[in-house]
């Protein structure tokens, strides 16, 4: 199981969400999405944890959370998303 987090500020980097998943379990990949072409983050990002119980937990804690000013919107990903 993955989670997907989104409604992510442009200035969200890959260190802001381990600081905030990484308090719910051990956090094994964060993947955030960038345009190819203009190197822009897309808003979105997949995180994946060591447990599902872990996962869980995060999904329940971190939803609606406000990070840098966007209220985020995390759920458990439904389907493998091309980062």
């Amino acid at each position: 199981m993955s989670i997907y987090v989104s409604n992510l500020s442009a200035e969200v980097e890959e260190d802001d969400l381990k600081r905030i998943f990484s308090e719910y379990g051990d956090v094994n990949t964060i993947q955030l999405s960038m345009n190819r072409k203009t190197g822009e983050k897309r808003g979105f990002a997949v995180v994946e944890m060591a447990t599902s119980a872990e996962e869980l937990a995060a999904i329940r804690a971190l939803r609606g959370i406000e990070l840098m000013g966007h209220s985020l919107k995390v759920n458990r990903a439904t389907t493998e998303y091309s980062i």
